[in-house]
């Protein structure tokens, strides 16, 4: 068995991903107001087991101890998202203090410790208070998510120069509004086109008004990208693999880089564009400084608009192992996604913001949590990543999901992301043996890997 070192190019980012929503708690702390998820999760059969993220990770007060948690893997990076509501408690208007002051804490804390702060500004959770009024769908939350955005960086970016807008877009319009397992639980296909597109809006807006206020810092989207694979040659496969690619992917990177929208998926959904004012694409492909991929698994798609006996036989099969979330890892869907975006859209800098599995963990008799499965998928992402910088891809970092095990949405807190065991009960913190392979991976910039 023959041995490689994997070395990543000088200054490449190795860092960890969280949100406020999913590990905060304090949901009702301080002077902060309600958001979606917190109406959401409250609701009766939302949330697996009736669970919420009123505590969390308790981050919230843990945050000092979960920095230096943070410093002794050597992350050189931390991306986190600010909780709009804790910010501006009715949307707009009044400012809380104490809100910023916790972020500003946090934000020194890092520095402090040697870690780049990586912010998000938008990781789904809108004041409730603005969805009453009308949420996404409604063009007027742009505005909104333009001030909000203003007081942040105008507070924090002396301190902090890595900008996000937006998380995933995808799943807060199509999700949330369209399939209703998200916040806030609406199923109108409508109302999520529309929210799409003033998400994109509320973007291209927000990113001159987050450099002005922090001139020499960098401001990106992200998205969350799969990797979409016919199950059989057949043409009708074919098809339904070209159609939920435009549905999660070209949807919102054709607009981002000066196509609009793919008139395939305008026609199928034979909706219009209502929404569409003069003037929206040229706001919405405001220039960025880098793309964020959030990427988990590839989809293997059989078309349903045939009967099966009908249609080619299934060639292309999910490999081994599936997650707890029941994805496949298929660590070469990041490299074909990366390529992707460097050949067909040209990105002059991408980031990884989220790369991880949920696996079951425990925490041993020795007080060990051994998670093979985890470390494997994040060693054979990476050894992807690598590849694709090989080719060219102007890939400049990598930043796991998650740092702990947290609310993981719909499903409560079965499914465990983090690469740090967390114990609900005790709040208490345990390394994962990935979280050490990782620590040693960014210490050495680089991994062996073995090759037959």
């Amino acid at each position: 068995m023959k041995k490689d070192q994997l070395v990543f190019p000088k200054g490449f980012v190795w860092g960890a991903a969280t949100s406020s929503y999913q590990i905060e708690g304090a949901w009702d702390k301080d002077g902060k107001g309600e958001s979606i998820w917190d109406r959401f999760s409250h609701t009766p059969g939302k949330i697996e087991n009736g669970e919420n993220g009123d505590t969390a990770c308790d981050h919230y007060h843990r945050w000092e101890e979960d920095t230096e948690i943070m410093k002794v893997l050597n992350l050189q990076a931390y991306r986190f998202s600010i909780s709009w509501p804790r910010v501006l408690p009715e949307g707009r208007g009044r400012v809380n203090q104490a809100g910023i002051d916790f972020y500003s804490c946090l934000v020194d804390g890092l520095l402090d410790a040697g870690i780049e702060p990586y912010v998000t500004l938008y990781h789904w959770d809108l004041p409730q208070i603005l969805e009453d009024e009308g949420g996404w769908p409604d063009r007027k939350i742009v505005g909104h998510f333009v001030e909000y955005v203003d007081v942040v960086t105008r507070a924090l970016g002396d301190r902090v120069k890595n900008w996000i807008t937006l998380n995933e877009p995808f799943v807060s319009a199509f999700v949330g509004y369209a399939e209703g397992r998200h916040a806030p639980g609406i199923k109108d296909m409508s109302a999520a086109l529309a929210a799409a597109h003033h998400l994109l809006l509320a973007h291209g807006q927000a990113v001159p008004v987050a450099r002005q206020n922090c001139p020499d810092g960098r401001v990106g989207i992200v998205l969350n990208l799969t990797h979409m694979e016919p199950a059989s040659a057949s043409i009708e496969d074919y098809r339904q693999a070209v159609w939920r690619d435009g549905f999660v992917n070209r949807w919102f990177l054709d607009p981002l880089h000066g196509r609009g929208y793919p008139q395939d998926m305008v026609e199928s959904y034979g909706l219009g564009l209502p929404f569409l004012k003069p003037g929206d694409y040229d706001t919405i492909i405001t220039p960025t400084d880098f793309l964020g991929v959030n990427y988990y698994t590839r989809n293997i798609i059989r078309a349903t608009n045939i009967p099966e006996e009908e249609n080619t036989p299934v060639v292309v099969m999910r490999g081994e192992p599936i997650t707890e979330m029941n994805w496949e890892v298929y660590p070469d869907g990041l490299y074909k996604t990366l390529g992707r975006l460097h050949f067909e859209y040209h990105v002059p800098e991408i980031l990884i913001t989220e790369n991880g599995a949920a696996f079951p963990d425990t925490v041993d008799q020795d007080g060990e949590v051994r998670d093979p499965l985890r470390l494997n998928y994040i060693k054979q992402h990476l050894a992807a990543a690598h590849q694709a910088i090989e080719i060219g891809v102007p890939l400049k970092g990598y930043f796991v999901w998650s740092l702990f095990d947290n609310f993981e949405w719909g499903y409560g807190y079965r499914p465990r992301f983090g690469i740090v065991y967390v114990d609900f009960a005790t709040q208490e913190r345990t390394p994962k043996h990935s979280a050490l392979w990782y620590q040693e991976a960014i210490q050495q910039n680089g991994f062996t890997v073995e090759k037959n």
